[in-house]
């Protein structure tokens, strides 16, 4: 997958035939879905630290939306840049720019010193249903892996460095710098970071605001596809 391409689905990266069965490795080191609120990181930098979180209200089903990313020098240039649904956020080092909006959507004309760097999509939602964008980031270690959970609402990621492996029924995805890729809403999945490298990956989860934001897929077990 090139840089900055989105998947159509995580099944779209799954590679060939699954591997062999396997668990994963007894020492790697396993962390809670739940994500925190960046105010109470408290110096630590694995985890998972909710950025942003963003109210859309009903949104347009008929045509697909895509998750925008956008990089700007400051603050001050990103929000000239906004569109309706465009929340700026400072994350993993930069400032971005993120956008839920139609395919080939641009910031605002007039905006200056942006940088397209990645559209995430299509991400399917439903009629009559009030969602939420909930930014996160994502950095763990190389062999960390979360529980196997789902939610009301599509995730997806844009991963700046490291490699990451998201598992799912239907097999795994596997994803580099500047890779993406989803998995719609329900679908169960476990990710792990595989390599030698930290994770770093930025995150969307397109919610159902009525809803839990993640619960365990306890009715689901993973075979051990992410081992490196």
């Amino acid at each position: 997958m090139r840089p900055g391409l989105a998947a159509a689905a995580l099944a779209a990266v799954v590679a060939g035939p699954s591997p062999a069965k396997a668990q994963p490795a007894p020492d790697a080191a396993v962390y809670s879905t739940a994500c925190l609120p960046v105010a109470q990181r408290a110096g630590r930098e694995a985890g998972c630290w909710i950025t942003a979180e963003q109210s859309l209200g009903e949104l347009p089903h008929a045509t697909p939306l895509h998750w925008h990313l956008d990089t700007y020098p400051n603050r001050a240039a990103a929000e000239t840049a906004t569109g309706p649904r465009s929340t700026v956020v400072e994350s993993l080092g930069r400032v971005w720019l993120f956008t839920v909006a139609e395919a080939g959507w641009r910031p605002a004309p007039g905006s200056v010193g942006g940088e397209r760097v990645a559209e995430v999509g299509p991400l399917p939602v439903r009629e009559g249903v009030r969602y939420v964008a909930q930014y996160m980031e994502g950095v763990s270690p190389p062999g960390a892996r979360n529980i196997p959970h789902r939610h009301p609402g599509t995730e997806a990621w844009y991963n700046l460095a490291g490699r990451m492996c998201v598992e799912t029924p239907e097999g795994r995805g596997v994803m580099g710098p500047g890779e993406t890729s989803f998995v719609p809403e329900g679908v169960p999945h476990m990710l792990t970071s595989i390599g030698a490298e930290q994770r770093r990956s930025l995150v969307i989860v397109l919610r159902d605001a009525s809803r839990p934001g993640s619960v365990p897929a306890h009715d689901w077990t993973p075979q051990g596809l992410c081992r490196d």
